[in-house]
This record gives C-alpha cells, sequence and structure tokens, in this order.
C-alpha cells in the first residue's frame, strides 16, 4: 500500500486558519504558520474582551447611577444598601436604564430606599 499524506485535509485547514486571519497585516494574514498565532492570540484577546466588556458596562451603569442619587440628595452607596434592605430587586442595569428613561420612577424608587438606608 502507498503512503497517504493528507493532502486535502491539510489544505483544507490551512484554508480555514487564513480564512480566520483575512485582513490582518503582513505575514499574519498571509503566512499559515503567523497566520495560526496569530488566530490563537486573537482568540484569547477575544475572550478577554467579552470579560471586560460585562465589566465596562457595570462601570458605565454605576457612573450614571451615581450622577442621578447626587442630583437627588443620596449617596449611591446608600441607595444600594437602603434597596437591599427594602428588598427591592433591581440590578444596577435597569435602574440606571430607570434613572434615564422615567425620573419620576426613579425618584418613587429613591424614596422607598432613603429610609431603609438610615
Amino acid at each position: 500500500m502507498p503512503r497517504i499524506r493528507k493532502g486535502a485535509a491539510r489544505r483544507q485547514a490551512h484554508k480555514r486558519v487564513i480564512k480566520l486571519v483575512k485582513g490582518y497585516r503582513s505575514s499574519a494574514g498571509h503566512l499559515y504558520r503567523a497566520a495560526k498565532e496569530a488566530a490563537v492570540r486573537a482568540g484569547v484577546y477575544a475572550r478577554a474582551g467579552r470579560r471586560l466588556r460585562k465589566r465596562d458596562f457595570r462601570s458605565l451603569w454605576i457612573t450614571r447611577l451615581t450622577a442621578a442619587c447626587q442630583q437627588r440628595g443620596i449617596m449611591y452607596s446608600r441607595l444600594v444598601n437602603g434597596l437591599k434592605k427594602a428588598n427591592i430587586a433591581l440590578n444596577r442595569k435597569m435602574l440606571s436604564e430607570i434613572a434615564i428613561a422615567d425620573p419620576v420612577a426613579f425618584d418613587a424608587i429613591v424614596a422607598a430606599a432613603k429610609p431603609a438606608a438610615i
């Protein structure tokens, strides 16, 4: 029996990697070995980026809530503590959306949280 080498399978694997790195500069977008390393590195950055995006959004919501709380004369930390004690289960994303879209409802939430915070 003749010795079988990868042939078509190898070419398909190479094309798959090169397609992943389409648009990359220099050899990372053209040569297989460099392209493979670039694709792996890009995957690592993409995974880290997904975690960072969650962190960035939480920071944004807290910044918005801090500004809304300052307008109403309460500290952000006191608001969150008061909400927890008053058994009002709203996450920071929803609170910031309410503060922007419906200030009257946010005033009511703050009014409910203020007595519990003290």
